[in-house]
């Protein structure tokens, strides 16, 4: 019985922290490192639209809510994370490679994300916030 009341507090405690404080990892949403200089220079582009607050290139797009469905990136409240496109040269459509950030303000989040494979795998850019 004392059990189960640990486990119960425990996960309330994990759900009230992760909205009040944004993202808490688990073993499931393990990222790895990247800076911007190992990306295509368009993430740069694109880092420094978000920093602008604009104007993306797919304005219907861009900076909308990212909802983590993959399950990929650490959890967090519904709306933490929003999607920017990053421009594939020679492409016709947005292609598959998105910048994903986390936390506010919008144009200086927290957290910083890159996809080339449109959310098979990510990895957080520590240089982002320049």
């Amino acid at each position: 019985m004392l059990t189960k009341r640990v486990t119960v507090l425990v996960a309330s405690l994990v759900a009230t922290a992760a909205l009040l404080i944004g993202p808490v990892a688990t073993a499931d949403a393990a990222v790895s490192s990247c800076y911007l200089s190992s990306l295509p220079s368009q993430a740069t582009d694109t880092v420094d639209l978000i920093h602008s607050g604009g104007p993306f290139p797919y304005p219907n797009n861009d900076g909308v809510v990212f909802a983590n469905r993959e399950g990929i990136l650490p959890s967090a409240a519904s709306g933490y994370y929003h999607e920017y496109t990053v421009i594939t040269p020679g492409s016709s459509t947005r292609g598959a490679r998105r910048i994903v950030t986390g936390g506010t303000p919008l144009t200086s989040p927290p957290h910083y994300y890159y996809t080339g494979d449109h959310y098979v795998s990510f990895c957080e850019i520590r240089d982002a916030n320049y």
